[in-house]
């Protein structure tokens, strides 16, 4: 961490990345590097601060004082083959995790959640309910503001849906000790429960994955029992409004809904009765995908939307105002409020932009000053890579597309070497934000394109469920369309594109060679998933399994018809497999088999598998690896000059 002082009032200079370097590209290692931190999220009182660490180029889960006493810094290494959901502060004394790994249960690989608590001052972990027996013990509803360490967590204990120990009870659970006593016991077919900001269980939802029908129970007053106020079956794409936020001791709940427009809302509504109360915000072309909450859960701060431009809208008028100072301190950076003291003075800050991975700041409010704390990649600093911009074009049945549109610097932008690059998800989008892989192609001389297709996140309703049916069809067709856009805007060689992705995206890699063999020079897929319909760990023996299978299933009419690995025949160009053997997402098997289905029948392929890496590349030695080879495969099957 940088050494701390204070920064003058006037912060745009130091808020603010160089001006675009001249210099010559830079190397895998500087775009290998991992983040300084990642998930960081400050102690309640503001003088430390917790995330998963860059150390030694490995992730590591770091408590550390916002000083110059590093040796207090308290370093823990992430489970091996385990996944950190998230972190927070119980108190300024302890954290807890959520963590995730893969495990053998009856057969079949499922997903299996823990929580653990680390304490600052001791640097013990301290594991929370790993002694019950089901798949999922990970679930906190509730965290004290007042420094105590009792937290409200919910856990099954058994695996075995016709046992009473299935369904998830509440415990009130000592991070420090570990110790626990039932709050609330489970009941029959109540899947999650869900509490106000007094630690009082309001509401539990109830779910049948055989009919896939919902209802949410609710009790007011957080006393007595409780009545089912609202029901829904999620097959029929019906969804129940779950409350994000209570008024203080009230029956008053925020919950984000669909507006006349398609567009997600923040609506308060009398829960007792069901009656909307009034419309907190709404936007004409933003969906509101979550709330932001004053540390005690006491206030409603603010709502995280869909819009790129301002992702995060401030209800709170102080909060509007920090924003709107530091946006005036850094007016060419995208600024982020990350996390903030529980007063709300101390907050870590976040200037970056599309060209540079930006620089973190801790921002004191009620001074008005900023003190540095760390570039986010020291390999890079300030430099300006290449810049980016949002395109629209238009899919072959009329459709308007949105894509975050690379070019490389130092290039002129005219028939360059070309990267399609479709995103992961599929219910996912790509924004205009610094992306490692992308600006480490830019830099190799490639511009980038990255497609938002059809039944991707962000664009509402209509748009996401345009994806259902059109997995391998018109979902991949949008791809191809960015691609016919950019050589028609005379951006690309047609001769020289390739294809490149990872998770869905790999997928959408292969499946374009197969399905459009004449329009890609060669395609890399990363973690793909070569065979739909088998092999895939989306579900892990989670309670709406059936639920999420019948989902999957809406995405397209014949998985088969659309598996790469069945459509081998058809493609003529190379394909680069690079798979961690860690990975816990999609399984290392789906790379393997394509890779031998290709050999037997004399297709071009590479095969880089990664022995310690997982869906995420989280350690710098993978990621310099997987760079390295598609560097090399690159310059092999479609070099840049």
């Amino acid at each position: 961490m940088a050494s701390a002082h204070d920064a003058e009032n006037d912060s745009t200079a130091t808020a603010t990345p160089a001006a675009r370097s001249d210099a010559g590209p830079l190397p895998v290692a500087a775009f290998a590097r991992l983040p300084f931190v990642e998930k960081a999220t400050l102690s309640p009182d503001g003088t430390h601060l917790a995330g998963l660490f860059a150390v030694g180029g490995e992730q590591r889960i770091v408590i550390v004082p916002l000083s110059d006493d590093i040796s207090k810094n308290v370093t823990v290494q992430v489970p091996d083959q385990t996944e950190i959901g998230w972190l927070q502060w119980v108190g300024n004394d302890d954290i807890i995790l959520s963590t995730y790994a893969l495990r053998p249960v009856e057969g079949e690989n499922w997903y299996i959640s823990r929580l653990v608590g680390l304490g600052r001052k001791t640097g013990k972990l301290t594991k929370l309910l790993w002694e019950l027996n089901g798949q999922n013990g990970a679930d906190v509803l509730w965290v004290p503001s007042d420094g105590s360490t009792e937290i409200l967590a919910a856990g099954q204990n058994s695996v075995y849906s016709n046992t009473p120990d299935f369904w998830p009870t509440v415990y009130r659970v000592d991070v420090a000790t570990g110790k626990k006593r039932v709050v609330e016991r489970g009941r029959s077919s109540v899947v999650h429960w869900g509490a106000d900001n007094f630690g009082n269980v309001r509401y539990g939802i109830n779910y049948h994955d055989d009919s896939t029908k919902t209802a949410l129970l609710y009790r007011a007053g957080g006393e007595g029992g409780f009545k089912a106020i609202e029901r829904a079956r999620l097959r029929d794409d019906e969804g129940l409004t779950i409350p994000y936020f209570f008024g203080p001791r009230s029956d008053r709940g925020h919950v984000i809904r669909e507006a006349e427009n398609g567009r997600a809302a923040l609506i308060e509504v009398d829960l007792a009765t069901g009656a909307d109360i009034r419309t907190v915000y709404a936007a004409a072309d933003a969906n509101v995908e979550g709330v932001v909450l004053s540390p005690d859960r006491m206030r409603l701060l603010g709502v995280r939307t869909s819009d790129r431009d301002r992702p995060t809208h401030w209800i709170d008028e102080e909060m509007a105002s920090h924003q709107a100072w530091l946006e005036a301190a850094s007016p060419a950076s995208k600024v982020r409020i990350i996390s903030y003291s529980f007063d709300l003075k101390k907050m870590l800050v976040h200037f970056g932009t599309a060209d540079n991975p930006g620089l973190l700041f801790l921002y004191d409010a009620a001074a008005r000053q900023l003190t540095p704390l760390a570039e986010v990649n020291e390999a890079i600093g300030t430099k300006r890579l290449s810049r980016s911009k949002m395109i629209r074009y238009r899919a072959r049945d009329g459709l308007e597309i949105e894509a975050v549109l690379t070019l490389p610097r130092r290039r002129e932008a005219a028939d360059l070497p070309f990267i399609v690059m479709p995103h992961g998800g599929p219910w996912a989008h790509d924004e205009l934000a610094y992306d490692y892989w992308v600006q480490f192609l830019a830099e190799r001389g490639y511009g980038v394109l990255q497609p938002n297709f059809r039944g991707s996140t962000g664009y509402g309703t209509a748009f996401e469920l345009a994806g259902q049916g059109q997995m391998g069809f018109a979902m991949q067709d949008d791809i191809s369309d960015g691609v016919r856009w950019a050589v028609k805007e005379g951006l690309a060689d047609a001769r020289r594109v390739c294809i490149v992705g990872a998770s869905y995206g790999g997928y959408a890699a292969m499946w374009g060679i197969a399905k459009d063999p004449d329009q890609y020079r060669c395609a890399i897929s990363i973690a793909g998933v070569a065979n739909l319909r088998r092999e895939v760990n989306d579900f892990g023996g989670h309670m709406r399994e059936r639920l999420y299978r019948s989902q999957w299933q809406k995405m397209t009419p014949d998985f088969a018809a659309v598996s790469p690995i069945n459509a081998i025949d058809r493609i003529k160009t190379p394909l680069l497999l690079v798979h961690g053997k860690k990975d816990v997402t999609v399984d290392h098997i789906q790379s393997e088999k394509m890779y031998a289905a290709m050999r037997r029948q004399g297709k071009a392929v590479e095969f880089v598998s990664i022995p310690l890496a997982d869906h995420y590349f989280s350690r710098e030695a993978d990621r310099s690896t997987l760079l390295a080879a598609i560097e090399s495969f690159l310059a092999r099957h479609n070099p840049p000059d």
